[in-house]
């Protein structure tokens, strides 16, 4: 079932922003990509590309905007209620509880190899009663939960492991069994946490 084509349910996009890439030394959202567009940006537009009919922007409270976006009506942001950042959980969570009965593609912000076909083959996934679905990581076979669709159904799967202090999505995701899904295109997942791991993702 093609939730985009057949027009059952929305779907929206949530672009994670809001670590704080102690790693990188600087905002990974707001790096130059090799195409000439802040990170976060590129995977702000990819996600309009394949079709979310809106796309949020997830920052900590106090966060300054990424390069590349700007104030004005055109940026969704939901922001982390202060104090509460506990990694992209927290995230994930202030947007589904806005949009309970969407679908959400949520990505991480910091991956320099996602592309469109990765996204399209992910949004055509979903199948009627699974919480949620994921691409297998190339790494280790796990799955890769900030690049994943989270459907109605998980939010309240989240919401136990959020009061349970279960903060890790990927051991959430284990947990309740996702469907993983291969990967479409190699590399495409890799992400971006240190000066060096940029290095060798900007590379052909």
């Amino acid at each position: 079932m093609n939730l985009l084509s057949n027009k059952l349910l929305p779907v929206c996009g949530l672009v994670l922003a809001g670590g704080r890439s102690a790693r990188m030394g600087t905002d990974k959202a707001s790096l130059r990509h090799a195409d000439g567009r802040a990170l976060g940006k590129r995977t702000h537009e990819l996600l309009v590309e394949a079709g979310c009919e809106a796309v949020l922007l997830s920052l900590r409270a106090e966060q300054d905007l990424p390069a590349g976006f700007s104030r004005d009506a055109a940026t969704l942001i939901i922001r982390d209620a202060p104090g509460t950042s506990a990694g992209p959980l927290t995230g994930m969570l202030a947007a589904m509880r806005q949009r309970p009965a969407a679908y959400w593609l949520v990505v991480a912000c910091d991956l320099p190899r996602l592309d469109l076909a990765t996204l399209q083959a992910l949004i055509s996934a979903p199948q009627p009663g699974e919480p949620f679905v994921a691409f297998r990581s190339e790494h280790d076979g796990l799955p890769e939960p900030l690049c994943a669709v989270y459907a109605p159904a998980a939010l309240d799967l989240l919401e136990s492991a959020a009061a349970a202090d279960m903060c890790c999505p990927r051991r959430i995701l284990l947990k309740h069994n996702c469907r993983l899904l291969e990967p479409v295109s190699a590399g495409a997942l890799d992400n971006a946490n240190t000066p060096e791991e940029w290095a060798v993702t900007r590379q052909p």
